[in-house]
């Protein structure tokens, strides 16, 4: 068979493959590697076999073999990592599924999981490896990578929403200067009655936002017990894993599963992978740190660490009087909480800190609650 006979074969096999499949174009091809889970290889290879029914060519790195799938021969878990490597190093596969990955600082994982009220989809940014060793900024950018990730799946303009945990208050400060910069981001709008685009546990139930925003280790969390709520804990049922890990100019693609990842979520975080590849994640990742650094994304951070370093020589701080604190303003972060009580008690103004159902709170009198969160805000503790 001749080069153009063997050509117009390859492309009536594709949309033969496409029909079947409904997927068209070339098929991704995805590595899995089997070895090392709680459950067994079999479990591995169901999954396999169930995406590679759905428009995938898998390449399954473990010791046994099925019809309808590729199988790469290694004897044990760490051979299957480098021969996984390897795949990836030279381009025979676009991608790949794996139980552990360890990712450079500035590259975390996108988890997906179908939350448990309504069903819905939504992206956990991040739930393994770290964006950075700083918590805010690592948060900010979970939220671009998440936002990158929704893109590449079909979401134009996905709804970001950010978990009431350490340091949301101040991502979330971050992020609106960056929207006021020019770089887009769609809040979500909490299901409570409070609102605003922090999100409480509801939220994470309801799938509130497309863009779930937190630190990877609350994210890998949320995406456990998500996934494996109904089986006791030792077999994740549902979701799609722990995802891709995206970070600035990192362009492998590797997605995470966990060891007690069941047959349908591995299934799934194959087929996650192929849809990524097909939609070129990476350059659509590219051109949201592009949008995000145009709109001042690296000075925001800078400004920020610059305020944070500040030091308020607490131990010069003493409080004033003590008076009724009928007044408070919430949105400083509980790591700031102290800090911001002694601004107010430098400038004469007694204040107490607390913790509300909906987070941390300032309390003062009210007839200093202007000034107040004119000093707080003036400081970087509230936007």
């Amino acid at each position: 068979m001749g080069k153009l006979e063997r050509t117009v074969a390859e492309a009536f096999l594709e949309m033969a493959q496409g029909l079947e499949s409904g997927q068209y174009g070339r098929r991704p091809k995805i590595a899995l590697t089997g070895m090392g889970s709680e459950h067994g290889e079999e479990n591995a290879m169901a999954a396999a076999l169930a995406a590679a029914a759905h428009g995938v060519d898998v390449y399954y790195i473990g010791s046994i073999e099925a019809e309808g799938v590729k199988t790469v021969h290694v004897a044990n878990d760490e051979e299957g990592h480098a021969k996984m490597d390897e795949l990836l190093s030279s381009g025979e596969v676009d991608g790949a599924v794996t139980m552990h990955y360890p990712f450079p600082i500035g590259v975390s994982t996108v988890g997906r999981i179908v939350t448990p009220a309504l069903g819905k989809e939504m992206l956990v940014a991040n739930t393994t490896g770290t964006s950075s060793t700083d918590r805010v900024e690592g948060m900010v950018l979970n939220a671009i990578a998440g936002v990158s990730v929704a893109k590449a799946l079909g979401k134009a303009d996905p709804a970001v929403g950010i978990l009431n945990v350490d340091g949301a208050r101040q991502c979330e400060m971050v992020l609106k200067e960056l929207a006021d910069g020019g770089y887009h981001l769609n809040f979500a709008e909490s299901s409570r009655a409070d609102g605003g685009c922090v999100m409480r546990g509801n939220d994470v139930l309801r799938g509130t936002p497309d863009v779930m925003v937190t630190d990877s280790l609350t994210g890998n969390v949320i995406n456990k017990v998500v996934s494996a709520f109904t089986t006791g804990g030792s077999f994740e049922s549902t979701g799609f894993g722990y995802g891709p890990g995206i970070g600035r100019d990192y362009d492998r693609l590797v997605l995470i599963v966990s060891r007690a990842s069941g047959a349908p979520v591995l299934a799934n975080a194959i087929e996650f992978a192929a849809d990524l590849v097909r939609h070129k994640v990476f350059e659509i990742a590219k051109a949201e740190y592009e949008a995000a650094d145009a709109a001042g994304l690296k000075d925001i951070l800078a400004k920020r660490k610059s305020n944070a370093a500040k030091p308020e020589s607490a131990e010069e701080a003493k409080a004033p009087e003590k008076e009724p604190c009928g007044a408070s303003i919430l949105g400083v972060d509980v790591m700031d909480l102290d800090d911001a009580v002694h601004v107010l008690w430098k400038a004469g103004i007694y204040a107490e800190s607390g913790m509300g159902c909906t987070g941390p709170v300032v309390m003062m009198g009210e007839e200093n609650e202007a000034k107040a969160r004119e000093l707080l805000k003036g400081a970087g503790y509230i936007g």
